[in-house]
């Protein structure tokens, strides 16, 4: 069998091994040294932020988003359903509960008429949102110039989950600046990865400092260890932010990488009867972490799922977009503002290889086979 094609698989930049040893020389392996400080600062620049706190993950900084705000048992968290369940998980692990929306046909994100609709229910119900979670959805922003004033009018902070996202932007602006919070993902199959690891992002000094707090043990500063409220051992190690530091430094080059994987998806499967391609909304420029496609059966003659599996039969990994969170079994009983929308993006959305790795032969290999589907 020939070698695996993965969905979007790590691809190093050649600098990694170069600061693993410098952190090992300097004895530095735990939650601070210089490649910590520098992978903080890094990322704050690029994203346009003045604070960047790394974490241990992506659900770990949209937990302590949560905790900075606040948010607790009996509150309610809007979140579209469109998306990986971390988004939602962070609001059960700090007692709160998810309440789903729908998303729009542009971008495949929330959905801000859905949105409005929520939260004048919410109000009808005496249950004001605490917070909303808007998503860019497999690295293409949300649309912030509508969600941010229904945010405003309603006393609701946003918090923008970029873990997708880094590198992309919204009317020139940059992915993860939106809102009073945000956070990115560096788990092993994003655009940059550290094999792990997230960053809270804010302007707000005051939620950096109390982010930074909490993620180490929320320990009191004496000379023992002295606690006055409970916090986390959520600070990633300066080893991995040396990788993530040397992935961040060819971010651009990734982004051009799999932008390219798109533009051919789009040029050759696009021009196919039934196969549409992931829409790019006018509003910014994604970071094309994932290149999807949608398949209407009754005109390409074969649906969703065939294709994944004459894909994995060839051993190239291909998955179904993400199954939307109000039609899984953990919260069958959620409430949800629309549903539809997701509902048909998952029964024919199909996520194929984009990594930025991936050559021009393994491409055109995936395109013949999706093509011979029928």
């Amino acid at each position: 069998m020939s070698e695996r094609i993965y969905l979007s698989p790590p691809h190093l930049s050649g600098k990694e091994a170069q600061y693993i040893n410098q952190a090992l020389d300097a004895n530095w392996v735990a939650s601070t040294g210089e490649h910590l400080d520098a992978f903080e600062a890094a990322t704050a620049e690029r994203c346009g932020v003045k604070h960047a706190v790394a974490v241990s993950s992506g659900t770990a900084a949209l937990h302590l988003c949560l905790r900075l705000l606040g948010i607790g048992p009996k509150d309610e968290v809007l979140i579209p359903s469109l998306t990986f369940i971390a988004s939602a998980a962070a609001a059960v692990q700090a007692g709160a509960t998810p309440v789903f929306v729908d998303s729009e046909h542009t971008s495949w994100n929330i959905d801000p008429d859905r949105l409005g609709e929520a939260i004048d229910d919410g109000r009808r119900r005496g249950k004001r949102a605490k917070a909303l979670i808007a998503v860019d959805i497999y690295g293409q922003c949300a649309d912030y110039h509508r969600l941010l004033p229904i945010c405003q009018d309603a006393g609701i902070p946003l918090i923008e989950d970029a873990a997708e996202a880094l590198g992309a932007s919204y009317r020139g602006q940059p992915a993860g600046s939106f809102g009073e919070l945000a956070i990115l993902s560096f788990n092993g199959n994003k655009i940059v990865t550290a094999g792990g690891g997230g960053m809270l992002l804010t302007n707000d000094h005051r939620h950096a400092d109390r982010a930074r707090f909490l993620a180490t043990q929320a320990r009191d500063p004496a000379p023992h260890y002295q606690h006055s409220t409970v916090g986390y051992n959520y600070r990633l190690s300066n080893l991995l932010a040396g990788v993530g530091r040397a992935q961040l430094s060819v971010l651009d080059q990734r982004i051009a990488a799999r932008k390219a994987n798109f533009i051919a998806y789009r040029q050759s499967l696009g021009q196919l009867p039934g196969i549409s391609v992931m829409p790019i909304a006018d509003w910014g420029s994604p970071n094309y972490w994932l290149s999807c496609i949608l398949i209407d059966k009754a005109r390409f003659g074969t649906d969703r799922e065939a294709i994944r599996q004459r894909l994995e039969a060839e051993n190239i990994e291909a998955r179904p977009l993400w199954k939307p969170l109000h039609l899984q079994p953990v919260f069958a009983d959620t409430r949800v503002y629309g549903g539809e929308m997701v509902a048909q993006l998952f029964e024919r959305g199909l996520c194929l290889p984009s990594g930025s790795a991936l050559t021009d032969e393994q491409r055109l290999k995936i395109i013949e086979i999706i093509s011979q589907t029928h």
